[in-house]
């Protein structure tokens, strides 16, 4: 099994959280974690989301149930915006990232930007 870099698999337990829509247990966001990662490894991940303030979390019995805090489309493009400024050559990084896109994505893009047709 490959491992992930941990900013990765942090991002992944977000959407997985944002994606339930509510409050979530360790185990049930385990369940939507591509790869199995080991329950000890997603706790951990949380924990540390708690730490930062990026999640909330509420005890339930003998576990935690864990919320975002934060709106997870800022967070994101906070994520993003900050990767542009490290960059050498920003319009190269848009150029490459646009070239990814989905149709969807492309659309929805051009959606906000104004130039939708």
């Amino acid at each position: 099994m490959s491992r992930r870099a941990l900013g990765q698999l942090e991002a992944e337990v977000l959407a997985a959280l944002a994606g339930l829509g509510g409050d979530a247990g360790t185990a049930e966001l385990m369940a939507r974690l591509e790869g199995e990662p080991a329950y000890t490894t997603v706790g951990t991940i949380l924990y540390r989301l708690y730490r930062k303030g990026i999640v909330t979390r509420v005890r339930d019995g003998r576990q935690y149930r864990y919320r975002l805090a934060v709106d997870e489309s800022a967070l994101v493009a906070d994520r993003m915006r900050d990767q542009l400024r490290h960059a050498s050559d920003p319009g190269s990084v848009l150029s490459r990232f646009v070239r990814t896109l989905t149709p969807e994505e492309e659309r929805k893009l051009r959606e906000i930007l104004g130039g939708a047709e």
